[in-house]
């Protein structure tokens, strides 16, 4: 009887779990879900009300959605509804070809997808979902192909912006006392849930439209106005070029496009709304460098490649990666020209070779390659096979494969079929070579590298690398005449560690070359400044570049460190005062640097010291974007000028969420730790930290 028993609960159990993996997608069809929002940013924590359109394929009792966690508190009579530990069940009597709907509620403190930060003072909450994680905060389907229209309504305090996938339909206040205001969205068409979102936070909007008429939002946080031309510089004509050139019209109601604080990547192509980094806003001096042009297109390129048709498993990632780099690069040569195209190819092919050469070159449908094989090598794939079948072939290929497969799921096989239609061609040795084949095809790389004419002559500079300066001189030299950004950087690095004397009188023309990566190369590759290009050296302090700021100011003050003399010590003097103020990038490369360098300076304005160090001391706080934190927390190391409270902030940062930031604060904690002062004021203050902060600090004591 007890072997009867068991055998039973096993079947159920069987049953239960098969409507839990994909092929729950075989017994129901999740059309549509409409989601009321409550963020509640104290506590961290999401209050929800759910209503449900769903179509049953076959006849069953139960159907699941997946939930992470979720208590829920209010059910719809006509339909039992339970939370487990990661999914919602549904049951009922649910009859083959019958549409149902299903109300419920519920409430969840998401352990990730959903974060709520600091930005200033404010709070400012934002999603990230990519891959299978909306179940977080939001009752779904995991399973990227089940598509589904998802409706939201974000309920936020009136002084927030909100934003979220779908058109704005109607924003109005909630309560008596008006100070919640509920934006209610509207979406189209279905899409995977992994591309759900929102953002909330003090945002003001630049709005224009496309050529074609599709209404374009620009968020920015209202203390970054004055940057958010330079930012959303080329915004309009990436997008009409993306549509002109895919020939598919953009296929969602608006495009929006989000910076938000401490954000996990560069950027997120959720349906219609775009959320990135706002490392990426910058001013007019900031765009020469850091631009958010080529994260700009690839997340407008996805929106065809990834949210319009969608891969139906990870071996097929790449046709979300791959065709997004390809497109973005295609978009960058419209703005910067042939010879950046190029360049850039030839900079994913070395990296790529570098991958082959050491045995580490992945499949393209590996369904677990690296992100260089998806992005980079996707996009040389393309590049070649476009090639290969001809541009004409290629893009009608293309919009045939979006057309046919449009608001669905794909595979590899659906893109290469329809390109051998288009071209009448058989791809079967190009599939072997760019699909299926772990190493780089780099000598196909290379002959298509050699059908530019600006490649063919960076590869005749590159060639003279081993040639003696008095043989290449006048080649070198005749590269700042003709300032090409990139031959221009070439030679510069062809004159680093060359002795002086056979290099000064190129160094001079390379600093009149007036080009600005040119001069920036000069800036980097020299690790010392030779007196006499000093003066000249010092011109680099005006360039509109921060990374050819922050060089010359670091290498200038190391030079006249290096001696104790009047005539020095004022020279230092000069450069920090002709650099006070200037902050740099949002990460405040050049302004954290001149703090350090100005409390490391003798007899430099030692009356506003103590004003330096309670600045630097600022930049590590949790308010603050983690890039400024982790640049404040390695000047105060370099200086030994930790106090108690700037531990406090390391120790927060080293369970900070975002992973790059995180690691590198418990580095440069465990490197304190080694100090006994440091370790025994962490054990003094361990009790007054919040409970995550002490778990992780308990966990490096038990691992000493």
């Amino acid at each position: 009887m007890k072997q009867l028993v068991f055998c039973i609960l096993f079947l159920f159990l069987i049953s239960i779990n098969a409507q839990n993996n994909p092929s729950q997608t075989t017994v129901v069809d999740f059309e549509r879900i409409t989601a009321r929002v409550t963020p509640d940013m104290s506590e961290k924590s999401i209050t929800g009300q759910l209503t449900i359109d769903f179509k049953i394929l076959q006849d069953t009792d139960m159907v699941f959605l997946d939930a992470k966690n979720m208590t829920i508190t209010t059910t719809d009579r006509a339909f039992t509804v339970a939370a487990l530990e990661d999914r919602i069940r549904i049951q009922g009597d649910l009859q083959q070809g019958q549409t149902y709907t299903v109300n419920f509620g519920y409430t969840v403190t998401p352990k990730q997808t959903v974060y709520f930060v600091n930005d200033q003072g404010k709070s400012q909450v934002w999603t990230q979902g990519q891959g299978k994680y909306t179940s977080y905060w939001l009752p779904s389907i995991d399973d990227i192909n089940d598509k589904i229209e998802f409706d939201l309504s974000i309920i936020a305090p009136s002084s927030y912006t909100v934003v979220a996938n779908g058109k704005l339909i109607e924003k109005k206040h909630i309560g008596e006392t008006e100070k919640n205001l509920q934006w209610q969205f509207d979406m189209q068409h279905p899409m995977s849930s992994y591309l759900v979102a929102f953002a909330i936070g003090d945002f003001a909007v630049k709005n224009t439209n496309s050529t074609s008429g599709v209404p374009l939002a620009m968020y920015y946080n209202t203390s970054d106005e004055a940057k958010a031309d330079a930012t959303y510089r080329y915004t309009k004509r990436i997008f009409d070029f993306l549509e002109t050139t895919i020939d598919i019209p953009y296929p969602w109601q608006n495009y929006k496009q989000v910076p938000v604080k401490d954000f996990l990547y560069a950027g997120m192509e959720n349906t219609g709304t775009t959320l990135f980094a706002d490392s990426f806003v910058v001013d007019d001096i900031g765009f020469f460098d850091r631009n958010y042009v080529n994260v700009n297109a690839h997340e407008l390129a996805h929106q065809w490649f990834g949210n319009l048709v969608t891969a139906s498993s990870g071996e097929h990632h790449w046709l979300h990666e791959g065709f997004a780099t390809y497109y973005a690069l295609l978009a960058e040569r419209d703005i910067f020209g042939e010879d950046y195209y190029y360049y850039k190819l030839y900079e994913s092919a070395e990296q790529l070779k570098a991958l082959s050469d050491r045995g580490k070159g992945q499949k393209l449908v590996n369904p677990k390659a690296s992100s260089l094989t998806y992005y980079q090598k996707g996009a040389w794939a393309l590049h070649i096979l476009n090639e290969r079948v001809g541009e004409e072939a290629f893009n009608r290929a293309v919009k045939t494969y979006l057309f046919k497969h449009q608001y669905g799921n794909v595979t590899t096989d659906d893109f290469m079929t329809q390109v051998e239609l288009a071209s009448g061609q058989d791809l079967t040795q190009f599939k072997k070579d760019w699909l299926q084949q772990s190493a780089f095809q780099d000598s196909a790389a290379l002959a298509s590298l050699r059908k530019s004419d600006f490649m063919q002559r960076y590869f005749e500079l590159v060639a003279l690398r081993r040639t003696p300066i008095t043989s290449k001189a006048k080649k070198l030299r005749r590269q700042f005449t003709i300032s090409d950004d990139y031959l221009g950087q070439e030679a510069v690095y062809q004159l680093n560690g060359v002795p002086l004397g056979e290099t000064l009188s190129l160094y001079y023309s390379a600093f009149d070359s007036q080009n600005i990566y040119t001069r920036q190369a000069i800036a980097l590759s020299l690790e010392a400044v030779p007196q006499a290009l000093v003066p000249l050296f010092t011109t680099l302090l005006d360039d509109k570049s921060y990374v050819t700021q922050e060089q010359a100011l670091l290498k200038l003050w190391l030079t006249y460190s290096s001696s104790s003399s009047d005539e020095a010590s004022k020279a230092r003097q000069e450069i920090l005062d002709k650099m006070d103020g200037i902050f740099g990038f949002s990460d405040g490369n050049i302004r954290t640097l001149w703090l350090a360098l100005a409390l490391a300076s003798p007899n430099y304005n030692e009356s506003k010291k103590p004003e330096f160090y309670t600045e630097l001391k600022k930049y590590t706080a949790p308010k603050e974007p983690f890039q400024l934190r982790q640049n404040a927390f390695q000047y105060l190391f370099q200086t030994q000028l930790f106090d108690e409270q700037s531990i406090r902030n390391l120790i927060q940062a080293s369970v900070h969420h975002n992973w790059r930031f995180r690691e590198s604060s418990r580095n440069l904690l465990n490197e304190l730790l080694k100090d006994p002062t440091w370790k025994t004021l962490v054990n003094q203050i361990t009790v007054s930290l919040s409970p995550k902060e002490q778990e992780y600090v308990q966990r490096i004591k038990n691992t000493e």
